[in-house]
This record gives structure tokens, sequence and C-alpha cells, in this order.
């Protein structure tokens, strides 16, 4: 077991540094190092503004979603051990020639997943922030403490999403039923029972008051639900013959009025069959979006509703442009090779298939808006959701080409994509809350969008027929 989590370890760095520079890929936790350091520093001076307990609520609520976000990889089921890992990753397949266990090989790359991350996003983010204590005044116990809480927090995040997408491979309707239970059981012990809410969330009430019980308690879940999902990892399902009804024509039928329909078509059954399209859904769009209202939502006390809502499209744009990865993450496009199609093909039909999927950006925040009480902000909240997103993708379109999912780790890449999309998302935010007729001003960000996907294509023509 230990060999073989050494070795993925490796291949990891392997794929990664290949693909970005070794010098480019070790650079990245550096970034994100600087970046908490900063956040450090100006920590007094937000404490004058925000109460202290609040921002430890929203750090917490953060690496709490940045494990969810990391933990989807639990989709997997019937994708882990074929598409996931395309042609890179040559130990997840060891099973097929090697007396291994599809469970042993899981439950070492479930291992390497959360001890790669760690010290690819968690650690440099302590780490920056011890370094800034200096100049914060933070005491080391702060610190300390911190830095528990918040590796309990990454890890809750990740553990808890990995278990109900294993619940959801296996079934739909188990899935609905724990998450259920699991809203039913936090009604009843905060509303009849007097619990206090921040008990619901072991790390953050860890971080206000450190207690043993707490610390067991964060860390007895994150290893029950990780227990239980490699238990019950489904990787094998029973052959049986499936028929599909000839969905393909009539979808690229209805589609006809774009130019790549049959792409198009490709990539909506691609996503439905694999299950994805649900599933990225909740886990990857609806899952972080309700995170970050709940976390927002506790601004209450010092933000207007109206100023909440923005801020909440505004982020709800920068997600829903992460639906472009759904297109490109599991597609084989050496298969592509064999059509008359160029890089400008491939990379028009994907952001074809992205605006397609937009709705559920829409639904999202404007059903949102009138179900919170503010029916006027629909519309502006949700023009810019859907302007930020479309920027967005243009932006990760021209910086990773059609491969986002992994370029995303080249430190180039992400400080370049904060570059390009944190000042513009910040700028109208702060207008659209000055006034909510100052949101539809974000439709000029198609412009800029559109220009860089045009630049994209001879950006990538060279580097994509190459990786083909």
């Amino acid at each position: 077991m230990r060999d073989l989590f050494v070795a993925m370890m490796k291949e990891e760095w392997r794929v990664h540094s290949t693909m970005f520079g070794s010098v480019s890929f070790a650079l990245f936790p550096v970034l994100i190092a600087a970046i908490a350091r900063m956040g450090s520093v100006l920590l007094p001076y937000l404490a004058d503004t925000i109460p202290g307990g609040l921002i430890g609520f929203l750090v917490h609520a953060m690496f709490l979603l940045m494990g969810a976000m990391v933990g989807g990889f639990g989709l997997l089921g019937r994708e882990v051990m074929n598409r996931r890992f395309g042609q890179a990753s040559l130990l997840a397949y060891s099973s097929r020639t090697l007396p291994l266990s599809d469970r042993r090989i899981f439950a070492a790359f479930v291992a390497k997943d959360t001890v790669y991350y760690l010290l690819l996003w968690v650690f440099p983010f302590l780490a920056g922030l011890a370094l800034g204590t200096p100049l914060s005044g933070l005491p080391p116990s702060f610190v300390g403490l911190a830095a528990l809480s918040l590796t309990l927090a990454f890890l809750t995040g990740l553990s808890t999403v990995f278990l109900l997408s294993t619940l959801y491979a296996h079934s739909v309707k188990l899935l609905a039923a724990v998450m259920g239970a699991g809203v039913l059981l936090a009604i009843l012990l905060t509303g009849v029972g007097g619990m206090n809410p921040q008990f619901l969330f072991p790390p953050y009430a860890l971080f206000r008051g450190w207690s043993v019980p707490l610390f067991l308690l964060s860390l007895g879940i994150i290893t029950l639900f990780s227990a239980v999902s490699i238990q019950y990892l489904t990787a094998e399902f029973p052959d049986r013959e499936k028929r599909f009804a000839n969905r393909f024509g009539p979808l690229a039928g209805q589609l006809r009025g774009f130019r790549y329909a049959p792409l198009m078509a490709k990539d909506v059954l691609d996503l439905w069959r694999s299950g994805g399209l649900v599933g990225q859904t909740l886990f990857s769009f609806l899952l972080p979006m309700g995170i970050i209202w709940i976390t927002l939502s506790v601004l209450g006390r010092i933000m207007p509703q109206a100023q909440i809502l923005v801020t909440f499209a505004g982020v709800a744009g920068v997600i829903a442009a992460t639906m472009y990865t759904w297109l490109t993450e599991f597609d084989t496009l050496g298969a592509y090779t064999f059509l008359p199609l160029g890089t400008a093909d491939l990379i028009r039909s994907k952001f074809a298939s992205f605006l397609l999927l937009q709705p559920i950006t829409a639904v999202s925040v404007g059903g949102l808006a009138i179900l919170t009480g503010n029916p006027g902000a629909a519309l502006p909240a949700t023009v810019l959701a859907l302007s930020v997103a479309v920027y967005a993708c243009g932006v990760m379109i021209f910086l990773t080409g059609l491969w986002p999912a992994v370029m995303v780790y080249s430190v180039r890449v992400f400080a370049a994509s904060l570059l390009f999309t944190g000042p513009v998302l910040l700028g109208l935010i702060a207008l659209s809350s000055v006034s909510l007729i100052y949101a539809f001003l974000s439709v000029f960000l198609f412009l800029p969008a559109l220009l860089l996907i045009r630049l994209s294509f001879r950006r990538w023509e060279t580097w994509e027929r190459a990786f083909l």
C-alpha cells in the first residue's frame, strides 16, 4: 500500500510537471502562500469592520468548499477506473494486470489525492498565514489552532462530498434519503433541541473553543465518511445489454440552428448517459452555491440583502464558468483527429455547449432572488451571473485551451486568471451594490470574452495538435 501510494504521488507530480514545467508547477503553492500572507497582514484592518468570528467562519467555509470541490472526484463510480484518468494515470489500471483489488487501488488513490491537495492548497495557505504573523500580530497559538481547524474543515468537505457522491453512484434515491435525513436531523438538533448551529460544523466550533471532544468528533466524522466511501466503492457494475433510442439524431435536429449541432448533441448525450450532467450539477455547482449562499447570508447583519445577492451572482458566474471543464474533462480528444476539424472548431463547439448549459445558472440565481423575497433583483442578478460566466469562460479558454481541468495548476495560468477576472468581478460587484441598474453593464463583458476566444484559436493550434 505504501509503495502504491508513493508511486501515485510521483506519477501525479510527473504528469503536472510535464504539462507545465517543474518550476512553474512548483511555484503554484508559493503563489497560494503569498496570497495568504497578504490576507494575514490585512486581517487586523478587516477586523475593524467585520467581526473576528465572522471572518473565521468565512475562512472555514472557504476551506470546506475547497474540500467539497476536490471531493467531487467521488462521482467516480462508473468513471473512476475508466474516463477519469485518461491516458495519463496508468497506476489506476493496476487491477487489470497486477493482483491488486479495485478497493485497494482506490484507497491509495484517495489517500494520494488527500495528501496531494493538502500540500498543493491547504498547507501553503497555512504557511502564508504563519509568515504574516510578525505584521498581523496574531499569536502563535491562534495560528496553530487555525491550522488544525482549517485542515479539518478541508477534510470534512472532501470526505462529505466523497460519501454523498459514492451514494449517488449506487442510487439517487439512497442519496436523496440520506441528505433528507441529514437536513431533518440538523433541524431537530438546532430548532427543537436548541443546539448552537456552529456545532453542525465541528471544525469551526473547534476554532471558536478548543476541546478534545470536538476534535475527536471532527476526526471521527472524517474517518467514518472516508471509510464508508471506500468500503462501498462501486467500480464494477454488472454487465447488461443496454439499448438506447436514437436521441442523437433528434437532438442534433433540435440544435440545427447552431453551427456545431452534432458536436453539441454529442456533448449533451455524453454528460447525460455518464451521469455527469446530474452529478456535476449537484456537486460541482449547486452544492458550492449553497455553501456560498449560507456563508454570505451570515453577512446579513452588516450588508443589505441586495448587496449579498449581487455578490452571490458574481461568484455564481465564476463557478458557472467551470461548466466548460465538464465538457472537456472526460472527453477523448484524440478521436476528433479522424474528423475534418481543427482546434478552432473544437473550441467553438465546446463553447456553444457551454452556453447550452447556462440555463442552470440563470434558474439558480434568478430562482434564489425570488425565493429570498427580492423578485426585482432577479433579472439584474441573472444578467450579472451569466455575463461573468461567459467572460470567465473566455478567459479560461484563452489561458487553457481544451485542457482547463489540468492547466489551472500552472502558476502562470492561475495568476493570469486572477488578474483577468478578479478586478473585473470586484468592480462589477461594487457598482451593482450601489444600484442594481449597473449590473446590466456586465453585458459588455461579452465583447472581451469573444475576443479572447478568437485569439485562442491560433494560440492553441500547434499545442493541441502536438498533444492529441
